[in-house]
C-alpha cells in the first residue's frame, strides 16, 4: 500500500478492540507504512466503520466530552450558521458574523485529513487488492459522499494525490476536476452493486456497515440518490452534465422510501450524536428564519426540530395556536449576545438532541425528503424525473413528515400540502422572511417554484446545514433574513460566505500546492470567502 503523507494516525484493529481512544499518536509505531498485509479483513470493517462516524460525526470517539470538538469546528460553526438553522448565543464566537476563524477551520479540515481520509484509503485499497468488489463499490460511493462536504466548504482541495507520495507538496484538484471523478467513481460503484443485486456483503461483518448492514440494494439507491444530489449541484455550472446525470441517477433507482434513509445510526458509548454534547455548551439556538417559517407555516416540525422556549413570546403566535418556538436573529454583536437572554428567550434542538449521555438521534446521509425535492428541481428544468415538479414537490413534503410520524396536517389540523400559509412575522418590528405559500403554485413562475421547493428542502434538510448551505449559494433560496452585523468588510450582511478560505496547515505543511492552486481559474478571486466554487454560477 502506497504511503500516507498526510497520516499522522490512523485506526488500527487495538482502537476498536481495546474500545477506543482520543490518543491515536501513540497507537501506531509506524504510522506512515499500515500494511493492507498486516490487518484482517474483519478488522478492516471496523477501520471502515470508523471513517462512516468520523465523516459524519467529525470527531474522535470514546470520550463523549471531547469527541464533539472538531464537529462543532467545522460543522456547527459554519454550516450550521449559514444555512440559518442557528445563531450562535456565545458572546465571543465571531463566525455568525461571517468572521471565518482560521483556527477554527483548520480543527475541523485537519480531522478530516488527519483521521478521515486514512481511514477511508486504508479501506479502498485493502478491498481493491483483496478482489471485494462489493466493498470496494461501496468505499467509493463513501469516498464521494466524504470528499464532496470538503470540497463544498473549500472549492478546490488535495484530492486525487492524497496518499500518493512520501514526500513533496500534494497537488490540489480543482472542483470541477473532482466532480468528474465523483461521477466516474459513481458509475464503477453503480455497474458492481447492480451486478451484485440481492446480496449482503461488507468485509465479512455486516454489523460494521452502520448504514445498511451490508445491503447491495440500499447502497445502490444511496448511490444513485448521491448523484442525483451532486448533479443537481453542478446545474449552473454545466447544464448538460447535470441533466445527464440527473436523469441517470432516477433511472438506475433512487430513494423513494424513508425506509432505505441513509444515516450514521448512534451507537454507544462511542459512537453518540454529537449535538447531543454540544447543546449542553448553550451557544447556540434556534434562528429567527425558523420561527418566520415554521410559525407561518404552522409546521408541526418544529416540535420534531426544538424545544419550547422557556420564556416564550405569545404576542405574536398565530390564531389559535400557542407557538412557544423561539428565534433569534443571526450576526448579534457581542454587547448585543451580553446583554439579552438568549438562550432563556429562543429555543434550544428538541429533546432527542440535548440529553447529555444519551446517543442521540441517527445524523442523516441522505433521505427521501431530499431526493423528492432534488427530482422536483430537475422536472422544472424539463427533465425526466418520473413526475412532475409539484407531484415529485409534494412527495417531498409528505416523506418528511411521515420520517416523523406525523399525519400530514399543520398546527390547525387543516391539510399542509395544500395550505396557502406563508412565513409570518417574528415580532411586531419585523416583518416575514419570506411570501412564498406552501401549496405549490400552478400559476407562479418557474423561479417562484424553485423557491417554493427549496424552502420546504431546507426544512426536511435540517439538521443537515452543510447541504441547506450549499443550496443556500446555489440557488439564493430560500429567502432568508440579513445579518445584523458583519464583522467580515468584504462580505455584507445580505450576503454570505462562498467559501472557507484554506487553512493554516496546508500554508505551512503543503505551501507549494497552494500556491499552484491559487492559479485555478476558479481561484480567480483569491483565497478568501468571496471567490465562488466552481458550482457556484448562478
Amino acid at each position: 500500500m502506497k504511503n500516507i503523507k498526510y497520516i499522522l494516525s490512523i485506526l488500527t484493529v487495538s482502537l476498536f478492540l481495546n474500545s477506543c481512544t482520543e490518543d491515536f499518536d501513540s497507537i501506531n509505531t509506524d504510522k506512515k507504512n499500515l500494511l493492507t498485509s498486516e490487518i484482517a479483513t474483519a478488522d478492516v470493517a471496523l477501520i471502515a466503520k470508523g471513517s462512516f462516524y468520523g465523516a459524519t460525526y467529525v470527531g474522535a470517539p470514546s470520550n463523549p466530552g471531547r469527541n464533539a470538538g472538531p464537529f462543532q469546528l467545522i460543522h456547527s460553526l459554519f454550516p450550521d450558521v449559514y444555512s440559518n438553522y442557528f445563531a450562535t448565543t456565545a458572546a465571543n464566537f465571531g463566525s455568525d458574523q461571517f468572521e471565518l476563524v482560521g483556527r477554527w477551520l483548520n480543527g475541523g479540515y485537519n480531522y478530516n485529513y488527519y483521521n478521515v481520509a486514512p481511514e477511508l484509503k486504508f479501506a479502498l485499497d485493502y478491498s481493491a487488492e483483496n478482489n471485494l468488489e462489493v466493498e470496494n463499490a461501496m468505499m467509493k460511493v463513501w469516498k464521494v459522499y466524504f470528499y464532496h462536504r470538503i470540497t463544498d466548504l473549500w472549492g478546490p482541495i488535495p484530492y486525487s494525490q492524497f496518499g500518493k507520495q512520501e514526500s513533496g507538496p500534494i497537488a490540489f484538484d480543482s472542483q470541477q476536476e473532482i466532480y468528474n471523478d465523483f461521477f466516474k467513481l459513481l458509475d464503477e460503484s453503480v455497474a458492481v452493486l447492480k451486478a451484485n443485486s440481492g446480496s449482503s456483503s461488507f468485509f465479512g461483518v455486516p454489523s460494521a456497515d452502520v448504514i445498511y448492514g451490508g445491503s447491495t440494494d440500499k447502497w445502490l439507491k444511496m448511490a444513485n440518490s448521491l448523484r442525483l444530489r451532486l448533479a443537481i449541484r453542478v446545474k449552473y455550472a454545466d447544464a448538460a452534465l447535470s441533466k445527464n446525470e440527473a436523469e441517470k441517477a432516477v433511472s438506475d433507482g433512487v430513494i423513494e422510501s424513508n425506509s432505505d434513509n441513509a444515516a450514521i445510526h448512534s451507537d454507544g458509548p462511542n459512537f453518540i450524536n454529537p449535538y447531543n454534547v454540544i447543546t449542553g455548551w448553550g451557544e447556540f439556538r434556534m434562528s429567527a428564519d425558523m420561527e418566520s417559517i415554521l410559525k407561518g407555516y404552522q409546521d408541526p416540525r418544529a416540535a420534531q426540530y426544538f424545544s419550547e422556549a422557556v420564556t416564550p413570546d405569545p404576542t405574536d403566535d398565530p390564531a389559535g395556536v400557542t407557538f412557544n418556538f423561539e428565534g433569534m436573529r443571526n450576526g448579534q454583536t457581542k454587547s448585543q449576545k451580553q446583554g439579552t437572554s438568549f438562550n432563556t428567550i429562543a429555543s434550544d434542538m428538541a429533546a432527542p438532541y440535548t440529553e447529555r449521555g444519551a446517543i442521540g438521534p441517527d445524523m442523516p446521509v441522505i433521505r427521501a425528503a431530499e431526493v423528492y425535492f432534488l427530482r422536483a428541481e430537475g422536472a422544472l428544468e424539463g427533465w425526466a424525473m418520473g413526475g412532475t415538479a409539484q407531484e415529485l414537490y409534494e412527495s417531498g413534503i409528505t416523506a418528511s413528515h411521515l420520517e416523523y410520524g406525523l399525519d400530514g396536517n399543520d398546527l390547525s389540523g387543516n391539510d399542509y400540502v395544500s395550505s396557502a400559509n406563508v412565513p409570518a412575522a417574528l415580532d411586531a418590528s419585523t416583518p416575514a422572511v419570506s411570501t412564498v405559500p406552501i401549496a405549490f403554485d400552478t400559476a407562479g413562475t418557474k423561479e417562484r417554484q424553485l423557491e417554493q421547493i427549496i424552502t420546504q428542502k431546507w426544512i426536511a434538510l435540517y439538521p443537515n446545514s452543510e447541504d441547506a448551505y450549499a443550496d443556500r449559494r446555489r440557488t439564493g433560496y430560500p429567502t432568508l433574513y440579513d445579518r445584523l452585523n458583519s464583522l467580515n468588510p468584504n462580505i455584507g450582511v445580505n450576503e454570505i460566505p462562498r467559501r472557507m478560505p484554506w487553512v493554516s496547515s496546508e500554508y505551512d505543511n503543503n505551501g507549494e500546492a497552494v500556491q499552484s492552486a491559487l492559479g485555478l481559474p476558479e481561484m480567480s478571486g483569491g483565497d478568501n470567502g468571496t471567490t465562488k466554487v466552481w458550482w457556484d454560477k448562478k
